[in-house]
């Protein structure tokens, strides 16, 4: 078994997915370049990862995605012409953003697991954060801070997760628990999509992995099933995570926070709304022109 007693330094973010859902504007740049206000949607998780901790991000991308690595390149032209025109603050904001990232091709979509999977030589024996940037998250302390304190208690993986209506639990993996103090389960069993009469419980997985290096053998064994036949589609991180329930505990952490899926277009324009209330210099006029707005 794997330690997982070692400091979570390391995060990978799959983004290689073809954005069909915000068609046509992802037809010629990643969604998750799409802005939430003044931000592209991918920007928020690395900001988080980065104020949990985190010190080496990787991005699994595809095709199309080029727009990600030039957002987070150093751009001195930009710079210097904001400089010159004295636009200091906004020369420190386009700096901030400049990281030094590493990325990893996911040549074919073959789920999940598979872009976890591809990460792993840049992951090596360590454990390590998965972000769905998706869903972004408005947490004090930082969804990523919340598992991590969990993580370091418990010594194993820990999966994010949030009561979402029964109406809604089949499009997430659900997991069945033991409790082990408020906010914190043991996890006894993975579900994906089940329907509804069938869930285990009303806690649905959601964006957020911890994980040790052990998940990438559990992955392997999942590739040779689905290449042989005994399982169908795609690499699934949950199967891949029934494997490693199967060899050493796996835990969950309820997020304290306000999550928002941008993944859908309804769930982006609410982010939208949301994250423009709360900037001071936006939130009172854009609230008057809500409020403003003729009703049904």
């Amino acid at each position: 078994m794997v330690n997982a007693k070692t400091r979570v330094l390391k995060a990978v973010f799959p983004a290689a997915g073809l954005g069909t859902r915000f068609l046509p504007a992802t037809k010629a740049q990643p969604k998750e370049m799409l802005p939430l206000v003044d931000k592209p949607i991918i920007q928020y998780g690395i900001e988080e990862a980065v104020s949990a901790g985190i010190e080496d991000i990787v991005i699994v991308t595809g095709r199309g995605k080029n727009a990600i690595e030039d957002h987070f390149d150093v751009s001195i032209e930009l710079e210097t012409f904001l400089e010159a025109r004295g636009k200091h603050e906004l020369a420190a904001d386009v700096r901030a953003i400049s990281r030094s990232l590493a990325y990893v091709r996911q040549g074919e979509p073959l789920g999940l697991g598979h872009a976890v999977l591809t990460a792993r030589p840049l992951v090596g024996n360590q454990p390590f954060a998965v972000v769905l940037a998706d869903d972004v998250i408005d947490a004090e302390p930082s969804a990523l801070a919340q598992m991590i304190e969990v993580f370091n208690e418990v010594d194993g993986p820990v999966l994010l997760v949030e009561r979402v209506p029964k109406a809604q639990i089949s499009g997430y993996g659900v997991i069945a628990y033991e409790p082990i103090r408020a906010g914190v389960y043991r996890i006894t069993d993975l579900v994906e999509k089940p329907a509804a009469a069938d869930a285990p419980s009303d806690l649905a997985i959601i964006a957020r992995y911890l994980l040790t290096p052990d998940i990438f053998d559990c992955l392997v064994e999942e590739a040779a099933s689905v290449r042989s036949g005994e399982v169908q589609g795609e690499i699934q991180l949950t199967n891949g995570l029934k494997r490693l329930l199967a060899k050493r505990p796996v835990y969950a952490c309820e997020v304290t926070g306000v999550r928002h899926d941008t993944g859908n277009k309804l769930g982006f324009l609410k982010a939208v709304v949301y994250f423009a209330l709360r900037r001071p210099d936006l939130a009172g006029p854009f609230r008057q022109y809500l409020d403003s707005l003729p009703r049904g």
